[in-house]
């Protein structure tokens, strides 16, 4: 409503919210005039290839780019980001480095800089950079401990991405939504985009959760699509398109229907709640007044599936 009315030409989003307006399906998205618009964006969370092509079908109609970038506060603008015109873009990719920037793809353990093309690791900024943050206020030590301390001489972004043969970003998602299953560390991002990949899925939410045997199983909240029900039979359906999907170490060992995650109010999901209700610790889910909807938090924990 708000772009037709004002004949809105750019618009930016989070994955989150693309993924919540699929569940809903693409008439409440065509009923409006959305001929305006000229430039797409998102940001927020790395965004998986099925939300991207429709966001791209649905709300650009094909004819607008998707400025697909990443970048933290701390950064003081984009590191990676696409330049629409002058590179190709890839549905789920950042593309490449913006101007300045100078990235490295690090081994997590032994922070042996990747020099393959093709690879996988932490992403890591080499060398100084227009904008960047230079300290915290009154806490220069915090500063350089949560930036510089893990890879001596780089800026740790944090987050874990992977590079392929046309030297394209993708971003995993943040280091600590890396679950540690069974020895083979995993991505919560990875079997989140394979989730949605699945024809009844709206939304998926990853996170790890205390395994006696794996050490880490994975758990993950599922938005069905409207109209599609939840049953015993579609949860083994999907733990097997999983498998299928990246392979029998990623299927999840539990899967709770989730009516609604609790997010911001500007969609980003607050996965401290899932990961506290994931391991039946819910008694202290910090402050949830930010939540845009804060009554979906007490249906997770009454329809939890991992209760002693």
């Amino acid at each position: 409503e708000v772009c037709a009315k004002h004949k809105v030409n750019q618009f930016y989003t989070a994955p989150t919210a693309i993924r919540s307006l699929m569940g809903l399906g693409p008439e409440w998205v065509e009923k409006h005039d959305l001929s305006s618009l000229k430039l797409l964006g998102s940001v927020g969370e790395p965004i998986n290839p099925e939300a991207w092509s429709w966001y791209n079908t649905h709300v650009g109609k094909g004819k607008c780019p998707i400025v697909d970038t990443f970048w933290q506060t701390e950064t003081g603008g984009h590191i990676v980001t696409p330049l629409p015109g002058a590179i190709p873009q890839k549905p789920g990719s950042a593309t490449k480095p913006f101007f300045g920037v100078k990235l490295e793809v690090l081994d997590p353990a032994t922070a042996k800089v990747q020099t393959e093309t093709e690879t996988d690791g932490v992403l890591c900024i080499t060398d100084s950079w227009p904008g960047q943050m230079r300290t915290l206020w009154g806490d220069h030590q915090r500063f350089e401990e949560a930036y510089f301390s893990q890879y001596k001489g780089y800026y740790f972004t944090g987050d874990g991405c992977r590079r392929d043969a046309d030297g394209y970003y993708w971003i995993t998602g943040r280091v600590d939504d890396v679950i540690n299953v069974s020895g083979h560390r995993m991505g919560t991002a990875e079997v989140e985009s394979a989730l949605v990949a699945h024809e009844a899925v709206a939304e998926a939410a990853v996170v790890g959760y205390p395994h006696d045997i794996k050490g880490q199983g994975i758990y993950a909240y599922v938005t069905l699509m409207r109209g599609v029900e939840p049953t015993d039979e579609l949860k083994k359906k999907l733990e097997a398109w999983v498998r299928t999907e990246i392979g029998p170490i990623a299927k999840p060992d539990l899967i709770q229907w989730a009516p609604g995650l609790p997010k911001t109010r500007s969609g980003k999901i607050m996965r401290r709640i899932l990961r506290k209700i994931a391991e039946n610790d819910f008694g202290a889910l910090g402050d949830t007044s930010t939540l845009a909807d804060p009554s979906v938090v007490d249906d997770l924990i009454a329809n939890r599936m991992n209760k002693v």
